[in-house]
């Protein structure tokens, strides 16, 4: 937030009226809530943006996810297998004791064993075989195999505090009596459903924060949301619907805030062997094998889509067309991979090749409040699909918390979701995503799909383990070829951001999409 407050601020001075008292307080309209406060039990972004004000990592990210030192001051290579790391003297944990390596190592190997988790962190700590404590601001890590981007994965698990949190269970993190970090605000209360209370941390080893008190208010629906807004009960809104834009753009005293995330929208497809739910025949019945296995079905799949359909009737405009993982700009991004065109006679012909002629039935499902427009997308999918042939049976459409509970057990077909880029590069969400599942290995921690191909992991483990800058961006772009060539999901758009703020409030827009009291400004 820091290195941009001047130029954010600069654009708020137009805003500020003369004489108006130092803002002390903010109240934050946010579309999503977290499903706990435990820093490590879900990978999802709403989680991690509530953990991200109250507990620090590693490594920080800026707004284009760009990395920088945060509680690890630097980290050197010793030998192809061997990480040591400083870490930054001086820090205090929200109950005044200090930060240690050994909260460090607590922390990263409390990962691999988080009950129920929906979205865990466990890739990111896949690559390391010890920890060894050398003395209380210093760590070494020794990884299995030679690990360039150790940094950026150790480093994007949240620190707690060992003392605070060993033996303490997902409910004393609700209730804060283990929610002890060393981020810039402190847990004050949380009533699920409602709000989220935070105070300013004041011995906050980075830039003192803005606001003295954080309320985040959590309010799903759309029309609430930029209702509770205009009247002014928050100060500012993220997840604006694209089809509010305009009214406040227009609006006095109000400055909307956007940015092109790396959030890719995209349908997963059930690969699982033998029948799996909701792709059947024409009189209902399972398919064994399910259809959903022959990529030709997939890429089928992708031609019905007429993404741009979606992108300017559903959204306002606010998305790109996407045909693989990760936006331009971002490493392992493949220029000469465009985004399927629509093509339902190409669509029709790879289905009778695979030997589907007549079609089968799907279910599509998806999230109804996870973001802008995810129930219409579903939709929309359904329309294209039977116009392309095949029967749909139904688009079913749930609550995030249940909905990605579901996905997560392998109980959906053809499922509309997301993943968020958060980091330089394509490396950990194309383990996180397409990677052999192996709960043991920590892999494919978010392959809800079940996709596996063994030139594609062997294509990213050789990625993974290249020291040479450009030697792993090409082996990135290598391995995202053979996965979308595959058409291990359908990816269809990169979502477009946008944040409003009134008057004296202002919000640094990233990449990430994180809403956070940290980014949150005052314009005074």
């Amino acid at each position: 937030m820091n290195a941009f407050k001047t130029t954010i601020l600069a654009g708020f001075a137009a805003l500020a009226m003369a004489g108006t008292a130092l803002a002390q307080d903010v109240t934050i309209g946010r579309a999503t809530e977290p499903s706990s406060i435990d820093p490590h039990f879900s990978r999802s972004a709403n989680n991690q943006m509530t953990s991200s004000d109250i507990f620090d990592r590693l490594v920080m990210s800026d707004p284009q996810l760009q990395i920088s030192p945060g509680l690890a001051l630097s980290w050197t290579n010793l030998d192809p297998l061997t990480w040591e790391i400083k870490l930054r003297e001086g820090v205090k944990f929200h109950d005044g004791s200090d930060f240690t390596a050994e909260d460090v190592v607590y922390s990263l190997e409390r990962v691999k064993d988080i009950p129920n988790s929906p979205a865990p962190y466990t890739d990111m700590v896949a690559s390391v075989e010890a920890y060894e404590v050398v003395d209380p601001l210093t760590l070494r890590v020794k990884t299995r195999t030679p690990a360039p981007a150790l940094i950026e994965e150790i480093g994007r698990v949240f620190i707690v505090s060992r003392a605070a949190a060993e033996g303490k269970s997902i409910d004393d993190f609700n209730s804060g009596a283990a929610a002890i970090g060393t981020g810039p605000y402190k847990f004050e209360r949380w009533t699920p459903g409602e709000q989220l209370v935070l105070a300013r941390n004041e011995d906050y080893w980075g830039e003192r924060p803005d606001f003295e008190n954080v309320t985040l208010r959590f309010i799903a629906n759309d029309a609430a949301r930029v209702a509770a807004f205009l009247s002014g009960s928050v100060d500012l809104i993220d997840a604006v619907p694209p089809a509010d834009l305009d009214r406040l753009q227009n609006t006095s005293g109000v400055n909307v805030e956007s940015i092109d995330s790396g959030r890719l929208i995209y349908l997963g497809i059930n690969q699982r062997p033998g029948a799996v739910p909701f792709f059947v025949d024409l009189s209902g019945q399972p398919l064994d094998p399910s259809p959903a296995r022959d990529p030709r079905v997939r890429k089928a799949l992708s031609k019905l889509i007429d993404r741009q359909l979606i992108i300017d009737r559903l959204i306002n405009g606010s998305g790109t067309a996407a045909g693989q993982l990760v936006p331009e700009g971002i490493g392992g991004h493949v220029a000469d991979l465009p985004a399927d065109e629509a093509d339902v006679e190409g669509a029709k012909a790879l289905l009778a090749e695979a030997g589907y002629a007549e079609g089968f039935g799907i279910t599509v499902h998806s999230s109804n409040d996870r973001f802008a427009g995810d129930g219409d997308i579903a939709q929309a999918l359904g329309q294209m699909f039977a116009r392309g042939g095949l029967t749909v049976n139904g688009v079913v459409t749930q609550p995030y918390n249940v909905y990605a509970a579901n996905a997560s057990k392998g109980e959906f077909g053809a499922f509309v979701f997301s993943l968020g880029t958060s980091t330089p590069d394509a490396a950990p969400n194309l383990s996180a995503l397409l990677e052999t599942y192996s709960q043991e290995a920590g892999t494919g921690s978010f392959n809800r799909m079940r996709y596996s191909n063994p030139e594609f992991d062997a294509a990213l483990a050789t990625a993974l383990e290249d020291f040479d800058t450009q030697g792993r961006i090409d082996g990135l772009e290598a391995a995202t070829r053979i996965a979308f060539e595959d058409m291990a999901i359908v990816p269809l758009f990169w979502q477009r951001v946008h944040w409003a703020a009134r008057e004296g409030f202002g919000y640094t827009p990233n990449m990430s999409e994180y809403t956070t009291a940290a980014w949150t400004l005052s314009a005074n």
